[in-house]
């Protein structure tokens, strides 16, 4: 989904594979075996995971102050990181949007 996009922070690269190569595809109308599907929805939970933790860092380190002398965050704090995260999102789905019009192209 979002993971290796960005890169840095990742365990684990991420491993893509044509549905015709991944284990239990084929079968039938494109049915995975419960296998096969178990192991997409762990990478795909792992990756979400990896990009919230990557999201998390790196808009902190762009909008939150390092001294503390509030317990809140200040409006314009906040509003840094509404727009950080805003921007993430939007430049993760452009570039998910390439990769994928690109695939299509290679098919």
């Amino acid at each position: 989904m979002f993971g290796g996009v960005f890169g840095g922070g990742s365990q684990k690269p991420a491993q893509s594979a044509p549905m015709g190569g991944m284990p239990g595809m084929g079968q039938g109308q494109g049915q995975m075996d419960p296998n096969a599907q178990l192991a997409a929805a762990e990478q795909e939970m792992e990756m979400v995971t990896d990009m919230f933790a990557r999201l998390g860092e790196l808009c902190n380190k762009k909008c939150i102050l390092q001294r503390y002398s509030d317990e809140d965050l200040t409006k314009a704090e906040s509003v840094c990181i509404d727009r950080c995260v805003a921007k993430y999102f939007q430049v993760n789905r452009e570039v998910s949007d390439k990769l994928a019009k690109l695939s299509q192209a290679n098919q």
